[in-house]
């Protein structure tokens, strides 16, 4: 599989770039022109493209062009002479994922082409996960995400969807945890019968009543379970003819102050975390991707481009209001109106120091996660000491012990 598709017409200048990379255990296949590139430049390209601006015949900014025709998400980095600064500003105006001054510098390099190696990755895994969505389960269609996390999501909520207990979703305000429950719902055995869905603070003993009544033979969600009176957690339904299924947006240790403990410990027993969107990073085009479409047709808007920078412009962010603050967002894009946090219409480019650290972040995300939160092999992966390991961890506020699976 290549890496990198790599456009250079001096062959000297193509062969250290192409050692560059190499040296840094990137794949590499080169072309001296756009014509020979051509045939490469494809929707189906696993790598992203490495191009000189200047070249004979055809150039960089065709390259470009054609790339963008071929598949929108293919990111292009451009090479460009020192000090012009025109030739670059085009170049991004146009699509490009970054530009690089040369003679280019070797971290710099090798540094961009893995950023934009990781949206690249994520953009097909994506398109993969689209495609098992069309004919596959709740999970697949409604859960949304390429990141270990969200994979270890819809697997974890197939698994408790199989049993018959009480079950507690929980993550973050806006992580969406009555969509993760009802999707537990449409897998469960119980799927043709009634969803009920109430909110806690709103429900009085006939309002409770009332919901187990209609939810015979499904399943009950209460909301913010944690906000339910101690009066009513004892008339919640057994495990028989309804399956009470219950979400909050509290950790679950709190909820012991909360909840009656013969209550605590029925919904302890099937339990389905959200993970925050800023621990899967990974997810966030895909995401706002979905929500810009959504948007764009109950506005009955055409669907605006959004180029990879933007991309990395999104995934540099904390949002703090998860799926929800991600979904406003594509709102407002989609609506050209100005970005509530910069101002500027969502038009600011991040710096590569930003980029970088939020693909730091989700590497070091992604390999506690494949290693289940086990530190020690985690920097083994990734070969660093162990102290260069933490002090990255508690840069990025990342700890092993959440990333730890029962």
């Amino acid at each position: 599989m290549t890496d990198v598709l790599l456009v250079e017409d001096d062959l000297s200048v193509r062969e250290a770039l192409s050692q560059t990379l190499e040296l840094a255990d990137l794949t590499v296949a080169t072309a001296g022109s756009f014509v020979a590139a051509q045939p490469r430049l494809t929707r189906d390209l696993a790598g992203v493209v490495v191009s000189d601006i200047r070249m004979p015949g055809r150039d960089g900014f065709h390259l470009l062009a054609q790339a963008r025709a071929a598949d929108p998400d293919l990111p292009v980095i451009l090479l460009t002479g020192e000090g012009d600064v025109p030739t670059a500003v085009r170049g991004m105006s146009e699509g490009a994922f970054a530009f690089l001054e040369k003679p280019c510098d070797p971290e710099e390099l090798v540094a961009t082409v893995r950023q934009a190696l990781a949206l690249r990755r994520a953009t097909l895994a994506a398109r993969r996960e689209r495609g098992a969505a069309d004919g596959g389960d709740a999970a697949a269609r409604m859960l949304r995400g390429v990141s270990p996390q969200s994979r270890a999501m819809r697997d974890r909520a197939r698994a408790v969807a199989r049993g018959s207990g009480a079950v507690l979703v929980h993550g973050e305000p806006g992580s969406g945890t009555s969509k993760v429950v009802e999707v537990i719902h449409l897998l469960s055995p119980r799927a043709t019968g009634p969803f009920v869905k109430r909110s806690a603070p709103g429900l009085d003993a006939d309002a409770l009543a009332e919901a187990i009544q209609l939810a015979e033979g499904g399943s009950l969600l209460i909301d913010h379970i944690d906000a339910l009176s101690p009066t009513l957690q004892h008339r919640l339904p057994e495990d028989g003819e309804v399956r009470l299924l219950a979400a909050t947006n509290l950790d679950p240790v709190a909820l012991t102050d909360t909840l009656d403990a013969e209550l605590f410990y029925r919904l302890d027993g099937l339990r389905l975390h959200i993970p925050p969107l800023r621990d899967r990073p990974g997810d966030i085009p895909v995401l706002f991707r979905h929500y810009l479409h959504l948007a764009c047709e109950q506005a009955d808007l055409p669907v605006p481009d959004v180029p990879p920078d933007m991309q990395a412009r999104l995934m540099a962010r904390p949002w703090p209001g998860n799926a929800r603050g991600l979904m406003n967002h594509a709102m407002r894009y989609a609506m050209g109106l100005p970005d509530a946090e910069s101002g500027d219409g969502g038009t600011t480019r991040a710096g590569l120091a930003d980029r970088m650290r939020a693909v730091e972040r989700s590497i070091l995300i992604e390999t506690l996660t494949r290693h289940r939160g086990q530190a020690t092999l985690a920097a083994q992966d990734l070969e660093l000491p162990r102290k260069t390991f933490y002090d990255k961890l508690a840069r990025h506020g990342v700890k092993p012990e959440d990333y730890r699976r029962d």
